[in-house]
């Protein structure tokens, strides 16, 4: 079973980094901000972890500087929403052409 939240340990484990690498990805990453618990720890979800794998691999494996790894996520997202964009009008074509 798939747990909702990992602590910034199991993250750090999984992708190979240190604890103290997370939080400064945090301060460099705008689309990284974790929740934090009672206790005031972070708490991922496994869309955080994907977030930390995808700057894991700019940064280590495309040898990205921060700024051309916030460029590329910036590219990313941007890429997501007109595709999202055009699903919905693809939709709304298809349902206006079955009215006819």
């Amino acid at each position: 079973m798939e747990k909702l939240y990992y602590s910034i340990g199991e993250v750090s484990d999984r992708v190979g980094h240190e604890p103290h690498v997370l939080r400064y990805w945090e301060q460099e990453f705008e689309v990284l901000s974790p929740r934090k618990n009672r206790a005031g720890r972070r708490v991922y979800t496994e869309d955080d972890v994907a977030v930390v794998e995808r700057i894991r691999y700019l940064l280590k494996e495309e040898k990205y500087t921060i700024e051309g790894a916030r460029q590329a996520i910036a590219r990313g997202a941007a890429q997501k929403e007109r595709a999202d964009a055009l699903e919905d009008l693809r939709a709304f074509l298809v349902d206006l052409r079955d009215q006819l």
